[in-house]
């Protein structure tokens, strides 16, 4: 091993490396992050990631998404491997945890491996996921989507961020090959197992166990959710001399759809969001002309999501259209329950938890790979917010978590 023999302390590598990603994307205003895909702030991103696996020895690939791989052992080698890691990227504003704490985790567990002199009798890997969280381009977990088929190459490449800019230029510009894009099915046929560690998105954790907490869960299987565009029509008009019965605002189609989502999303039991906008003229002074608004809708049942995005097309008159949707995702039931049960403490397995937020995890399980996911508390339960937050001891406990996970499976 490098330089790095010596550190053994598993929880110290984990500060060392957090350390060095916290400026990265940081906002000042905020406190949160700005971390978009094929950003400069990316590229800083991936070659700190790049850099950290080479000084471990580990062997770096991109695939035909962008997505980073780097192997310990040789998967086309010695047959499909064991692979950890998350994503890097945010959505705007975001915080620390969600994604890097995944990947830091892994290159931490790594070292905690090899500071107690274990070799995988398997490749083991870890990937870093590209645009997870679809901030730039409007699709989540565009880099797994990609490379399963989920996603289709010339609609990923067409995809135009709010400046007009495509996905095949951003990618271009970053120097990755978009006429490359497309399913992978070398870099899928290497993976045998996924695990996904990722800071928990809610307070299951902080709730389980009759209200003593837990600092690590499974996750069970992750809901239904999509994001649906509704384009609202009006006509523009000066804000001080147009009649209110002389206006065609679209603002009130927007006002119908923001209070019908709320409603509908209580009515069946769901969750609905209206978190992003783009009104044209945006004018202070000015009635609209056309606003478009993204809803995003979530819930343990489809019939039920669905339900709500008809209710909100209904109250906006117009068809809300489908950009993305991702089905019920039930994670492998036996790996689930064997790591629930490796990670039980006083007798008890680890809690196992659903989730309602989307994961590359799921789109992988969804095309078939064997797939688990790991839960660190959360504290505040807030997450995609500055708020977001893990404590040092929890992340500790979760590269622990991780190194039982791969001794065991790997």
């Amino acid at each position: 091993m490098s330089e790095l023999a010596s550190e053994s302390s598993s929880g110290q590598r984990f500060d060392a490396l957090w350390s060095d990603l916290e400026q990265v994307g940081r906002q000042g205003r905020s406190g949160g992050y700005r971390r978009f895909a094929w950003t400069a702030t990316d590229a800083a991103l991936r070659e700190w990631f790049t850099g950290e696996a080479q000084k471990r020895g580990l062997d770096v690939t991109s695939d035909r998404a962008g997505n980073l791989w780097a192997w310990w052992g040789d998967p086309d080698a010695d047959g499909p491997g064991l692979v950890v890691g998350s994503h890097l990227d945010s959505v705007p504003d975001g915080g620390a945890f969600d994604g890097p704490l995944g990947v830091v985790s892994a290159l931490a567990a790594v070292d905690a491996l090899r500071a107690r002199g274990w070799t995988p009798q398997r490749p083991l890997g870890v990937a870093v996921f590209s645009d997870e969280e679809g901030a730039r381009f409007g699709v989540a977990c565009a880099g797994s989507r990609i490379i399963t088929g989920a996603l289709g190459a010339d609609r990923a490449r067409s995809l135009r961020d709010a400046d007009g800019t495509t996905m095949a230029e951003a990618m271009s510009a970053a120097g990755h090959d978009p006429s490359q894009v497309g399913p992978d099915e070398r870099a899928l046929r290497r993976v045998a197992t996924f695990v996904e560690l990722h800071v928990e998105q809610g307070k299951g954790l902080v709730d389980a166990r009759e209200g003593e907490g837990a600092p690590v869960g499974v996750a069970s299987s992750i809901w239904p959710h999509g994001r649906w565009r509704l384009d609202l029509r009006g006509r523009a008009d000066h804000a001080g001399t147009t009649r209110l019965a002389d206006r065609d605002d679209p603002m009130l189609a927007l006002a119908a759809v923001v209070g019908t989502a709320r409603s509908a999303a209580e009515r069946y039991a769901a969750l609905a969001t209206v978190g992003k906008l783009s009104v044209e003229p945006n004018g202070v002074n000015a009635i609209p002309s056309a606003v478009t608004a993204w809803l995003d809708a979530r819930g343990p049942l489809e019939q039920d999501v669905r339900a709500v995005v008809a209710a909100v097309g209904l109250a906006a008159g117009s068809e809300p259209v489908e950009e993305s949707w991702t089905a019920a995702t039930d994670f492998d039931t036996a790996l689930r329950d064997r790591l629930a049960a490796l990670l039980g403490e006083d007798g008890a397995p680890a809690p196992v938890l659903p989730t309602g937020a989307g994961h590359d995890a799921g789109i992988l399980s969804a095309a078939g790979v064997p797939t688990a996911m790991l839960f660190v508390r959360n504290p505040t339960g807030v997450s995609h917010s500055p708020y977001e937050h893990a404590y040092p001891d929890d992340c500790h406990r979760g590269v622990e978590a991780l190194v039982r996970v791969l001794e065991e499976l790997g």
